[in-house]
């Protein structure tokens, strides 16, 4: 039956009376994007990682390598993204090996989709998976529960409502390469700038049958301005009362703890 599903209210009130914590949504902040143009596909990321309200780190990197022609976006918790990513690059290596053929993105997503299942939603990983291989470019969105698209253009995050207001009004079919790393670089900079979780700096990648091109800080647009006046005051400058200066080492003695009898080995 569609609609909503209140079955589990009773359980959570009596999970709260208990005094245990209800959980909450997590936000995954990070704005992640991709489209087709006529040559192959342009990806974008953000480049802040967060710790709850804290900015951990205002320049990291959320394109990863996968193969040659095979990158892959990630949202959510950045150690599930990073370390997921690094997996499935090592086992693309070993079935390339295996088989003697270059890998397909296909089969990316599908070892992507089938370990993320496999732990039910645990590993807090929303990716974006593009590459183009000998049946054309490809351009899917991994839920952290395993659940696929395959789309045109697609953006995850928590700024991904800002990007794909972007990509609705100004996407088409057989853009030019131009065109298609303009677009990208307008949404990520849509979510950099309306969601709190995005920030920084604009990062990209073109993927094409021909090379890969890994487009890293494109565009700055939050480069930190000059202050204006200098806040360095002179030795003095503020007085105080009394000084006093005292040690923390109020006694010390050292005990030899050597046997007389012992041989002496130095």
């Amino acid at each position: 039956m569609a609609g909503f599903d209140f079955s589990n209210e009773l359980r959570n009130n009596f999970i709260a009376d208990k005094g245990l914590r209800v959980p909450k949504a997590t936000s995954t902040g990070t704005t992640i994007v991709g489209c087709l143009f006529q040559d192959g596909i342009v990806l974008g990321a953000d480049t802040r990682a967060t710790e709850g309200p804290i900015v951990a780190d205002k320049n990291c990197e959320k394109i990863h390598y996968i193969t040659d022609n095979i990158r892959c976006c990630g949202a959510g918790t950045a150690a599930d993204t990073e370390y997921t990513t690094a997996l499935i690059s090592s086992n693309m290596e070993l079935h390339a090996l295996s088989t003697g053929r270059k890998p397909r993105v296909v089969t990316a997503m599908t070892m992507l989709k089938q370990m993320l299942f496999r732990y039910q939603g645990h590993i807090g990983a929303a990716l974006v998976l593009a590459g183009v291989d000998s049946t054309g470019p490809h351009l899917f969105t991994i839920h952290p529960h395993g659940s696929t698209d395959k789309l045109p253009y697609v953006t995850m995050g928590s700024g991904s409502l800002a990007a794909m207001a972007v990509f609705e009004s100004g996407w088409r079919p057989n853009m030019d390469r131009t065109d298609a790393l303009n677009l990208v670089k307008a949404a990520i900079s849509a979510g950099i700038f309306n969601d709190l979780g995005s920030g920084s700096n604009v990062d990209a990648c073109i993927i094409t049958a021909d090379n890969t091109e890994m487009l890293r800080n494109v565009e700055m647009p939050n480069i930190r301005p000059q202050k204006e006046r200098t806040y360095a005051f002179r030795r003095g400058t503020t007085a105080w009362s009394k000084e006093s200066i005292r040690s923390l080492v109020v006694a010390e003695s050292v005990t030899s703890i050597r046997d007389e009898n012992q041989m002496d080995t130095t």
